[in-house]
């Protein structure tokens, strides 16, 4: 906004950075009246799930309960012609220690084996790596 300059929305609801945009406005405008609509949502990195490499949408996609591989490869529209799905790591962190979870995405996606529909958790990062032909 031009007459407000730039405002810190992280860690705030709709309402407040609302109230707080009708203030600064009140120099300028008379009983201003502002809507705040979210469109997006991240979330801080503790609450993503983190995809690389080779999917179609690489992303970080805000944590949900019971979250799987299938959804998250969902949301980032799935494999790209090159990756070698079958390859796929899971890198899951727990304080200082790092665990790597094999995945196979293509027997999930392309063949429905739902023994690799892994349950992700927040700070999970899916490395889809590239094939080599």
């Amino acid at each position: 906004m031009p007459l407000v300059q730039d405002v810190t929305a992280a860690g705030k609801t709709p309402p407040a950075l609302s109230r707080e945009l009708e203030q600064r406005l009140k120099e300028y405008i008379r009983d201003p009246n502002v809507t705040v609509i979210v469109r997006g949502f991240v979330g801080p990195f503790d609450r993503q799930v983190r995809v690389i490499g080779e999917a179609a949408e690489p992303a970080a996609i805000p944590y949900r309960e019971h979250m799987t591989v299938l959804d998250v490869m969902i949301a980032t529209k799935g494999l790209t012609r090159y990756a070698a799905g079958n390859s796929a790591v899971i890198v899951r962190s727990s304080g200082a220690t790092r665990k790597r979870l094999n995945v196979r995405l293509n027997d999930l996606i392309r063949d429905g084996d739902i023994s690799q529909n892994v349950e992700m958790l927040p700070g999970d990062v899916l490395i889809i790596p590239q094939t080599w032909f």
